[in-house]
């Protein structure tokens, strides 16, 4: 039987963390960035987490 492959679209999206949650990046920060506060891009430049409705799927494409 041949090995199941991680979905590449969700090898470069997610990170896990050292406690096992996983990591994302926040949205809204690729372009269009001259009416967006300085604050706000910065705050979406740190890292966030898959919500908890969520980890089962991402889980899944990660093959964890």
């Amino acid at each position: 039987m041949p090995k199941v492959k991680t979905k590449s679209s969700a090898k470069k999206r997610f990170k896990l963390s050292g406690s096992g949650k996983i990591r994302r990046k926040h949205a809204y920060k690729s372009h269009i960035l001259t009416k967006k506060e300085t604050k706000r891009k910065r705050n979406l430049t740190k890292m966030g987490e898959v919500h908890e409705s969520d980890v089962s799927r991402v889980k899944d494409m990660l093959r964890i």
